[in-house]
């Protein structure tokens, strides 16, 4: 089995877990959000299930990432000057970069950050057990790659 097969089986077990009927149209949506690799909206979430169901409506994409969220398989992440953005919950630990722009999104990791972070919550006397990071950036002229 697939990552995304098992995403989209986890998600499966959560809405059932709630007492929420598995439709045609949800089950296009869960197809949706288990091969997304980005952080798309709930209208970008239901322009893409409507291309695999055209019955797919905008309510059902909302009640569903409303359940999917209460049970904790996907995060909302609400990133300034935009809405609500969604993304699997099982993906490894990651912060995010927001083009100011654009809107874009960028997942990156970084080893010196996570160990930075740390190591300040150590020196107020604290250890870490959480944490958020989004930087919100322009694009300069060199690709930074």
């Amino acid at each position: 089995m697939t990552d995304i097969e098992k995403r989209a089986q986890e998600m499966e077990e959560a809405l059932r877990a709630d007492g929420v009927r598995l439709t045609r149209q949800r089950s296009a949506l869960l197809q949706v959000l288990a091969e997304s690799g980005d952080h798309p909206d709930a209208n970008e979430l239901h322009r893409r299930a409507q291309a695999v169901d055209e019955s797919v409506s905008l309510a059902t994409v909302y009640r569903t990432l409303t359940v999917l969220e209460d049970q904790g398989v996907i995060h909302r992440h609400a990133f300034e000057g935009g809405g609500a953005r969604f993304e699997a919950a099982d993906m490894p630990h990651h912060d995010h970069l927001i083009d100011v722009e654009t809107g874009d999104v960028v997942e990156f990791r970084s080893d010196k950050i996570e160990q930075l972070q740390a190591e300040i919550a150590r020196e107020y006397g604290y250890e870490l057990v959480h944490h958020k990071l989004e930087l919100y950036c322009r694009k300069t002229s060199g690709n930074g790659s």
